[in-house]
């Protein structure tokens, strides 16, 4: 099935919302907000992709995605996280900068390309933002990280991963040394801001807020 790059977007965008959902399923307000379009250009399209049987759409009620939208919205995250990698491992792009570069790349419509792609890397199952890459079949790593926020105080830990891409919080975890595979331990939970004291390998002592907390992924 031929799709645009918007119509691609757009089911990238669902199944992104769709995954963090506790109902499975999401709102077109949801994905306006997501894409930064108005409701009525998000109800347009929805209806394109319901015609298109990408996804279970009916006026007024939540959205989500049929087998086949599932199918292609992992093969357009699949190949976004393997470019992503692609760039900061093999052109050493910093991990700030690879997001925007990846959203054009990840339209190239060569199922033979992405294959070479991931022999290429070694078949990587996680990207530089410590998200799993989808293979082929669609089928998504396991991991077994939490956020820095739950991780239990005096012991050795190890950044895996981000919840937050923007390329301001990206800088400053670089500004701070935080950067994926980053080693750490918490020293404290401060209890009137919730804000953390945490010690590197290096021996350097840290402040985080909470936000930033809850923004990293560690094991």
């Amino acid at each position: 099935m031929s799709l645009t790059f918007t119509e691609e977007n757009y089911l990238k965008a669902i199944y992104t919302l769709q995954s963090r959902s506790e109902t499975g399923d999401v709102s077109a307000n949801e994905i306006a907000g997501r894409l930064d379009n108005r409701p009525a250009t998000v109800t347009d399209m929805l209806r394109k992709l319901s015609e298109k049987q990408l996804i279970h759409y009916e006026k007024y009620k939540r959205v989500r995605l049929t087998e086949t939208g599932k199918h292609t919205a992992l093969s357009v995250v699949r190949k976004h996280r393997l470019w992503e990698t692609f760039l900061s491992e093999k052109l050493s792009f910093d991990w700030d900068e690879v997001h925007d570069i990846a959203e054009q790349l990840e339209h190239i419509d060569s199922p033979k390309l992405i294959e070479r792609l991931d022999e290429f890397l070694g078949f990587p199952q996680f990207d530089p933002h410590g998200d799993p890459i989808p293979d082929a079949q669609g089928k998504i790593p396991k991991s077994s990280a939490q956020l820095l926020s739950l991780a239990p105080p005096g012991r050795w830990i190890q950044i895996v991963g981000v919840k937050d891409t923007s390329r301001a919080f990206l800088r400053q975890l670089a500004k701070d040394e935080l950067d994926i595979g980053a080693s750490l331990m918490v020293k404290e939970k401060l209890p009137f801001d919730h804000s953390l004291i945490i010690k590197t390998r290096a021996g350097k002592t840290i402040q985080i807020s909470e936000k930033m907390a809850n923004n990293l992924m560690v094991t």
